[in-house]
Order: C-alpha cells, then sequence, then structure tokens
C-alpha cells in the first residue's frame, strides 16, 4: 500500500505541508495546547460548556489525524502505530464522554506526541548553530517533560478514586514532582503495592532524568565545534583530536 494517492494534488499538498519544519513547529504547539487544556479541566466540574470544548478539541484532533493519515505513505501501517491508536482513543473520549468517562490518563499520553521535537530538533541543527548547541540540552528538557507528565497521569489514574490525598492531576504532578526532586515533604504518599512501586520508578528513572539534564546545562555531554577537514561536528568536551578524522580540534575549555 506504499505510495497511496502519489500524484493527487491534494494528497501531495498534505505531504508537503506535514513535511514542512514551520508547520510542524505549529502541531507541536497544538499538542502542548491541548495537553495544557486537559490539565486545566480537572479543575472544572463537568458542565455542558465542558462537554463543547472537549467535542470541538475532539475534532481539531481528528481532522489533524485525518491530515496524518491522507499524507502517509503507508497508510494501513500509520493506523497501525501505538501514537495513532493512542489519538483515535483520545478523539473517542473527547466525542463521547457519556460512555467513556474521562480518561484523564489517555489525554495525558498525547504528551507522548512531544517527542516529535526531538526530530525537529535533529533537522533544525544542521541549519542553525543555535539550536546544534543546546540540542542536548532540548533533548533532555523534552524527556523530563514527558517523564514527569506520563507518570503524574499513572499516579492520578491508579489513586485518584483510593487515595483521598490525590484529587486532582496537580496532587499527582506535585507528587511527581516533590519525588524526582528528592524534596520529599511527605504531605502526599501513595498507597498500595503500586504506589510504592511507582515512588521508586519515579525516584530511579526520574532523579536520572533530572540530573541529566543539569549535566546537559552545566556541562554538556558533547560540544559542537566543527572539524575543518572532515565537518564532524560533535566532539567530547577534552577532545584534542577528531574522532573520525585524527585532525586538531580547537575546542575553548575552561581548563581541568
Amino acid at each position: 500500500m506504499g505510495g497511496e494517492g502519489a500524484g493527487h494534488p491534494f494528497i501531495d499538498g498534505l505531504r508537503a505541508l506535514y513535511a514542512d519544519e514551520r508547520f510542524r513547529i505549529a502541531l507541536l504547539v497544538f499538542d502542548g495546547a491541548t495537553i495544557l487544556l486537559f490539565l486545566l479541566l480537572t479543575f472544572v466540574p463537568p458542565s455542558p460548556w465542558v462537554a463543547t470544548v472537549d467535542a470541538a478539541v475532539g475534532m481539531l484532533i481528528a481532522v489533524e489525524l485525518a491530515g496524518r493519515a491522507l499524507a502517509a505513505p503507508d497508510r494501513l501501517a500509520f493506523l497501525r502505530r501505538p501514537g495513532t491508536l493512542l489519538d483515535i482513543a483520545i478523539v473517542f473520549t473527547l466525542l463521547v464522554p457519556t460512555l467513556t468517562g474521562s480518561f484523564v490518563f489517555l489525554r495525558v499520553l498525547r504528551a507522548l506526541r512531544l517527542f516529535r521535537a526531538l526530530d525537529l530538533v535533529r533537522r533544525l541543527a544542521r541549519r542553525q548553530p543555535w539550536i546544534a548547541m543546546r540540542a542536548d540540552t532540548i533533548g533532555a528538557a523534552v524527556n523530563l517533560v514527558i517523564f514527569v507528565f506520563v507518570t503524574s497521569a499513572v499516579v492520578y489514574e491508579l489513586q485518584v478514586t483510593r487515595n483521598p490525598e490525590i484529587e486532582t492531576f496537580t496532587d499527582a504532578l506535585y507528587f511527581t514532582v516533590t519525588t524526582l526532586t528528592t524534596t520529599g515533604f511527605g504531605d502526599i504518599t501513595l498507597i498500595g503495592e503500586s504506589g510504592r512501586l511507582i515512588s521508586v520508578l519515579i525516584m530511579i528513572v526520574g532523579i536520572s532524568l533530572f540530573v541529566r539534564l543539569a549535566q546537559a546545562i552545566v556541562r554538556p555531554q558533547k560540544v559542537h565545534v566543527e572539524c575543518q577537514v572532515c565537518g564532524l561536528s560533535r566532539h567530547d568536551p577534552d577532545a584534542v583530536h577528531c574522532k573520525h578524522c585524527g585532525t586538531i580540534v580547537h575546542i575553548d575549555t575552561e581548563g581541568a
């Protein structure tokens, strides 16, 4: 089924649109806006206007999903992707809330779509020196943000009906952030075996991501200095020679 719709002006236009970096940035902004909206709506009791907002957002996501499906070279493979199935489930929860409930967990999992930012950063880094110098920091920040939101969604979904200390998504987000930063106020604790396991996961994985972000800001794992011979642009901070061709590279350092 590869190449479906090849040669059709509308399909070709869609593919060109989705390949455009400015449009991809706009999609990232849209993803971030929908995630923020879902978080804000956790504070609002069910009402007709909330259902209307949900339906409007659901239609927008459905239209964008349909556009991606039409632009996909292999539509069947596209429909089988986990991200596509997740978006379909989210649209269903938004358009038919009386049958599905709120499903905050599924909605916040749209944060996984922010992984598209990493691919976009790699593309832009080839042409934008400012982004290339901060690619590691941006990647570490995206990974940390996604982990925080997805983990908070898991905490909320598993604890909201059985833990009186977790009443809103903010409670879950607050617990996740205080745990991964080792602040540990102790005013919110998770109950049950699953709660303890989630706490351990946050402490091990979350702290690792947090430390990685701090290292990327203070001391990047790679520095971006282009080799004058072979063009390799990523080197270790203490490198003297280019790993690709052996040419001496001049990297500004503060000393050992």
